[in-house]
């Protein structure tokens, strides 16, 4: 809970970078329409079709295997099914058990297909289908993860409830500082970086002189 109250203001500091990085990438029309249309469609399909829990859940649990593996870990059993899953593996932290509710996975997946399609084939004329499959993507990354959040999750109860959702917060916020930039290619890492940096900075210049 120390940990968590004192990410704090970094947490409002990366909100208000990601709210530059947005304002100063929002004239890439070409990228946002179809990421847009992608996410519409993925909404369209949550809230009037059945939801295919079991692609999330099989997601969900590769990306703690996935973590698992960065981190020189090795998965002894893997079950993953629509009415839920588990993974066995021989190292856990705090970013393995919460990877799943800020690391888009298919997302990743997306970007990797493509980019390695793109190194072979030149997929420039591609370009909407990638963004419109992103967009898809993680609008069904963000409305599956907000769904099963509203029920118990080991997840969270382990690693404590504020810790857990600092650590969520700051991650899927992170995620969208950099990749805006990367596919929008409207600014450098580095700047949306110092602007986090000096949110920060602000935000705790502010504490200091209210206390």
């Amino acid at each position: 809970m120390i940990v968590a109250l004192l990410l704090l203001p970094a947490c409002a500091g990366a909100g208000l970078a990601l709210l530059k990085v947005v304002r100063v990438c929002g004239g890439a029309v070409d990228t946002w329409v179809p990421m847009l249309a992608g996410a519409a469609c993925w909404g369209v399909v949550f809230w009037l079709l059945p939801r295919p829990m079991w692609i999330y859940v099989v997601g969900h649990e590769l990306t703690h295997a996935v973590w698992t593996w960065i981190f020189g870990g090795s998965v002894k059993r893997f079950k993953a099914g629509a009415a839920g899953g588990h993974v066995v593996v021989t190292k856990n932290n705090f970013l393995i058990a919460l990877a799943p509710y800020f690391f888009p996975i298919y997302v990743f997946l997306v970007v990797l297909f493509f980019g390695v399609g793109h190194l072979i084939w030149d997929w420039k004329s591609y370009l909407v289908l990638f963004h419109f499959l992103v967009g898809a993507a993680y609008s069904f990354h963000v409305t599956l993860t907000g769904h099963i959040l509203q029920t118990r999750q080991s997840d969270i109860t382990s690693q404590g409830y504020l810790f857990s959702a600092v650590v969520i917060f700051l991650g899927n916020v992170l995620l969208l500082m950099l990749g805006i930039p990367l596919i929008t290619a409207k600014l450098d890492l580095l700047t949306a970086l110092g602007w986090w940096l000096e949110g920060t900075g602000d935000v705790l210049h502010r504490l200091v002189r209210l206390f």
